[in-house]
């Protein structure tokens, strides 16, 4: 069986997966993108009846296979992830297990099929993260590019990097086309557990009651931030005109002191917050700035940054407003 023009996405009941979908259901019909999911971290209705949902956890491989045997996708989006650094403190093995045992399942799987099919050859789009960087991420060596040391702070960054160089060990060794996507700070609607939806969240709670005050960590540190609309577009563009092991960032490109969302969010929520520190929302260590340079990514495939952060804020407490109205837990 040849490969079809369906494309695959693992994890696609998170954020950035669900967010593909939105994007992919206006250009394909349903029975075209397969979303696979485990343990999801949005309403699971957003994204059934737009795609071929199938439930599968990414550490199980003879599941992993048996996905992508059966539709032999033309591109897989491997977005799948225990993704916040915070949990990967608490849970270090699952996280690595999730995010480095299930990139060599994906690979392992297509590398399996190739066995009895050799002209099986999807792009495979790996999501890996700016977490990889960690203490290269200085004020002096920002926007930081591709090339410079890989340093993670946490376990979740040393799991982004595992997956990263399995990613490119597969290309080199068995000439599996990926691409590694190194992403950095994106938020948009959906969002859980960053500092912009974090902050968008207790303003709607302020706004509607239910929170007097808006508790906050440390706001000195300095992000740029995407929407993930605007990474949906790089790692489309990606897949169709990227190089085959080649890593790229996506990066915003305008750094936002954390301090400096809370007058956008009050502007857009139309009232003065009454600002506390909490001591729990400060991590163990945080980069003092995260900010990459994505002139790579813009010279290949001719991507540019298209939503500004206003913007992006208003288009989440719309979506926040829209569940709580049906009830619809936030």
């Amino acid at each position: 069986m040849a490969a079809s023009e369906c494309v695959m996405i693992t994890g696609s009941a998170g954020m950035v997966g669900a967010s593909l979908i939105d994007f992919y259901c206006h250009l394909l019909p349903k029975e075209k993108i397969i979303g696979t999911w485990f343990k999801p971290t949005i309403d699971l209705a957003d994204i059934t009846g737009k795609c071929e949902a199938i439930e599968c956890d990414v550490t199980n491989a003879n599941a992993v296979f048996s996905v992508i045997n059966q539709y032999r996708p033309s591109r897989i989006y491997h977005l799948a992830a225990q993704s916040y650094p915070t949990v990967s403190w608490q849970k270090p093995v699952e996280t690595i297990n999730t995010n480095m045992n299930g990139t060599i399942n994906v690979f392992e799987s297509v590398k399996k099929i190739r066995e009895s099919e050799s002209d099986y050859d999807p792009m495979i789009v790996v999501a890996c993260s700016s977490a990889e960087y960690g203490l290269s991420l200085t004020p002096e060596n920002t926007p930081v590019k591709e090339e410079v040391p890989l340093l993670p702070l946490h376990p979740y960054g040393v799991s982004k990097v595992g997956q990263d160089l399995l990613s490119f060990q597969y290309f080199q060794n068995f000439q599996i086309r990926c691409i590694r996507v190194r992403i950095f700070n994106t938020t948009g609607i959906r969002k859980t557990k960053d500092v912009t939806s974090d902050f968008v969240l207790r303003a709607f709670q302020v706004m509607n009651g239910a929170e007097n005050i808006f508790r906050v960590g440390n706001l000195e540190t300095k992000r740029a931030i995407t929407d993930v609309r605007d990474l949906v577009s790089a790692l489309v563009l990606l897949g169709d005109k990227g190089t085959a092991g080649e890593v790229y960032n996506v990066s915003g490109e305008k750094v936002y002191q954390v301090k400096e969302l809370i007058p956008i969010i009050e502007k857009e929520i139309g009232m003065d917050l009454n600002i506390v520190a909490d001591p729990e929302l400060f991590r163990p260590s945080d980069e003092p700035i995260i900010f990459g340079d994505s002139s790579k990514l813009k010279m290949d495939t001719g991507w540019r940054q298209q939503f500004p952060l206003d913007e992006t804020i208003g288009e989440m407490l719309r979506y926040l407003k829209q569940k709580a109205s049906t009830n619809v837990p936030l």
